[in-house]
């Protein structure tokens, strides 16, 4: 499928999978009591659950009594993580953590009950990078391959660094030629 194609697959979810209600309820079954408790809640929260994928991030809501909703830029992603446990591979589900450069350890959005979360993890991670349009035109790489718009830019990143770490070590050599 072409880039764009699976863009606008990615942005056209709006909700969870089934799978995630035959979780929630598989999850209250280990312990009958939790099915009590739990099960209105899990119930309420698979059918109130909204996600919206715009340009700019992501937007997550869910709840009745409480509404609760999280929206996260694209340029404020710091790191995405995939988290399933047995009954989740089982089902084809997976949970996708997004975290953030906000202080806290644990993840600031969690995204649960999609079916295509390595194409959104992808999709993620190209918006998270600011990558845009990944049909650029291709950089020469110095062993002569051509570089894809990602790579050239990582080239670009690395060309900096390795000047600069240059310009640092020539720099203290002439403090320590100087002090002499």
């Amino acid at each position: 499928m072409t880039e764009p194609a699976m863009d606008r697959q990615i942005q056209a979810i709006e909700r969870p999978d089934r799978s995630l209600l035959t979780y929630y309820l598989l999850s209250c079954l280990v312990f009958p009591p939790l099915l009590i408790l739990a099960g209105p809640y899990y119930y309420f929260r698979y059918h109130t659950m909204r996600y919206r994928f715009t340009d700019d991030g992501i937007s997550m809501s869910w709840g009745i009594l409480f509404r609760r909703e999280i929206i996260v830029n694209y340029a404020r992603i710091q790191d995405i993580h995939l988290k399933s446990n047995f009954i989740e591979r089982w089902l084809g589900l997976a949970r996708i953590l997004v975290q953030t450069a906000s202080g806290s350890s644990s993840a600031e959005m969690t995204i649960e009950g999609l079916k295509e979360y390595e194409a959104l993890r992808d999709f993620l991670y190209s918006r998270m990078r600011g990558v845009k349009d990944t049909h650029q035109p291709a950089a020469p790489v110095s062993n002569g391959a051509p570089a894809t718009g990602e790579q050239g830019e990582l080239i670009a990143a690395l060309r900096e660094t390795a000047a600069e770490l240059r310009a640092v070590r020539e720099a203290l050599a002439a403090r320590k030629h100087a002090d002499r």
